[in-house]
């Protein structure tokens, strides 16, 4: 690809996670950096590009083909609607998508009338580990698929400093494990399964020094009697050298075997009946964040750009995980199983 090619993409925040987008982005060929903003502007200067403190301005000084918007919900609506009125053609936001589905559906219809692509970043599903695990289930592997359990156990959510040198928003979000954390696993098992048809919920509190809730489970029914659980406690370990790779550990099972993620990235296969176990993944390397799942997202929109393809994971389909995460909220208030 040449550079007269390359797609320039300009990048709205400079907190914590914003690295491993910066990172990822640098390393693809066929684009070009253009221009970081953030409202700290010694933060975008840090990134070694040119910087803004002004979105309006970055976006009217670079002309970007990608706005990838790196900041909490409440920032969400206004970057975008400032990305939609100077024309920028492609915009990826971070979830959790904004601040409530009103809003993020509201947005949405705004970006599909201007004829933009509006894409949520949700890279958990690009993990290669679950791209693996996909794989497999679609190629019959397992057999028919029954029932899938996911262990997040982080590790991370203890004491009065729990997430302040990283992510400190985390403390005073009202709803935190399901609308930061747990949304990943209802997208990632929505491609792994499908949408699901009910969801029942029971969540609670167990640091006093968080707003939210820490910890929870959460029973997804699947179309074809296909069962999920997402059981999840920030406060609790795993056994990994890096207990963020995978944030814990999950077991996929079927009439025909069952596979195995470990919290190393590792993947087995275990045929029904059998001791012996395969690995069909090794133990994953990569020193940053989930596998280089982030750039693997990048570089699947980019592909899907130039081929004039749909990306996984737009905004209009974004919309569904949204619903789901609030189905789950209200099944935990009402204490019965949701219907979707």
């Amino acid at each position: 690809m040449t550079k007269a090619a390359s797609l320039k993409v300009a990048c709205l925040g400079a907190g914590y996670f914003s690295q491993f987008h910066y990172g990822a982005w640098a390393r693809i060929d066929g684009v070009e950096l253009v221009g970081a903003c953030d409202l700290d502007l010694s933060a975008a200067q840090n990134t070694g590009l040119r910087a803004f403190s002004d979105l309006p301005e970055m976006l009217a000084a670079t002309r970007p083909d990608i706005l990838d918007v790196i900041v909490p919900p409440p920032g969400h609506s206004a970057a975008i609607k400032h990305a939609l009125a100077q024309g920028v053609p492609t915009i990826i936001c971070q979830k959790p998508f904004c601040r409530d589905l009103q809003e993020a559906e509201t947005i949405t219809a705004l970006a599909e009338a201007a004829g933009a692509l509006l894409i949520v970043h949700e890279n958990f599903r690009f993990m290669p580990w679950y791209r693996r695990i996909k794989a497999e289930i679609d190629a019959g592997r397992i057999g028919r698929p029954l029932q899938a359990t996911f262990r997040l156990r982080p590790g991370d959510g203890q004491g009065p400093r729990a997430y302040l040198d990283r992510q400190p928003y985390f403390q005073s979000m009202p709803k935190f494990l399901i609308h930061e954390t747990g949304v990943h696993w209802i997208d990632t098992f929505r491609f792994l399964f499908g949408s699901p048809t009910a969801v029942y919920a029971d969540l609670r509190r167990i640091n006093p020094a968080i707003a939210g809730e820490d910890a929870g489970l959460v029973l997804f029914d699947h179309p074809d009697g296909m069962r999920a659980l997402f059981d999840g406690n920030r406060l609790c370990d795993h056994a990994a050298d890096n207990t963020r790779r995978t944030m814990g550990e999950a077991l996929f099972e079927g009439t025909e075997g069952s596979l195995t993620l470990m919290g190393d990235g590792r993947v087995d296969f275990r045929a029904f009946g059998r001791q012996e176990v395969e690995t069909l993944l090794p133990p994953d390397t990569w020193q940053g964040f989930g596998g280089d799942c982030v750039r693997h997202l990048q570089e699947h929109i980019v592909k899907a750009l130039h081929r004039g393809a749909s990306p996984e994971n737009t905004a209009r389909e974004y919309l569904e995980v949204i619903r789901i995460k609030d189905a789950i909220y209200r099944s935990d208030e009402a204490s019965r199983k949701i219907t979707l």
